[in-house]
């Protein structure tokens, strides 16, 4: 039998957690590991229990969604954080992909959507609230070659990095460009060196604050 997912609950409020524990714990794939109601009961927690993925309310006593999970991803990069939220602002919402969430959803998710979340999250993927992505997405454009000149990319480098913000795993933009995965894996190896970044989340962050400024 494969091993379950383990998940950690933050929020400040028992009712929800209970709610979202008692709902988790009905799926196979799942075990809840352990809930905490502010940002410092959630390390120490992590700590104990090391969950595999953390879903984490933005608004907490001792802080926000942001500071969290910069605090959980400096401590433990591996670990994948869902934002649960009910603020749809733009900026809450690039400001929590700059730290490094895995995922981030409004709280009016429906119950298999927020399972299908937690495993792909857990499988590497990120997750935008589908009533989010557009408005994100649109913040974050720009011209292909604005970019190339301030960052030496080519296009196809600028194409993939774009798809790493987005998400992507590394067949997925294989498949979309009609490369093979070591061309993608090449590519991404060369765009790290040209950023001076040394993994994904780095080099989507790169990408998000740049278009973010212009």
């Amino acid at each position: 039998m494969l091993d379950k997912i383990k998940v950690l609950i933050v929020d400040d409020h028992s009712v929800v957690r209970k709610g979202l524990k008692m709902f988790l714990g009905t799926n196979p794939s799942i075990e809840v590991c352990g809930e905490a109601e502010n940002l410092k009961d959630a390390i120490k927690m992590t700590t104990k229990t090391k969950p595999d993925v953390i879903i984490l309310d933005f608004k907490l006593p001792d802080g926000d969604g942001i500071n969290g999970s910069i605090a959980i991803k400096a401590r433990f990069p591996d670990i994948k954080i869902i934002i649960l939220t009910a603020y749809t602002q733009n900026e809450t919402v690039l400001g929590a992909i700059r730290a490094g969430v895995d995922a981030y959803l409004l709280k009016d998710i429906e119950s298999k959507e927020l399972i299908n979340t937690i495993i792909a999250v857990y499988k590497g993927k990120a997750v935008l609230d589908t009533s989010v992505t557009e408005d994100v997405f649109n913040t974050l454009k720009i011209e292909n070659t604005n970019i190339k000149s301030k960052s030496s990319l080519s296009l196809q480098e600028t194409k993939i990095l774009d798809m790493i913000a987005q998400g992507k795993v590394n067949k997925e933009i294989a498949e979309s460009l009609g490369i093979s995965d070591k061309t993608v894996r090449n590519y991404i190896s060369n765009i790290f060196k040209k950023l001076n970044v040394s993994n994904r989340t780095e080099a989507a962050t790169y990408w998000i604050r740049k278009i973010n400024t212009q």
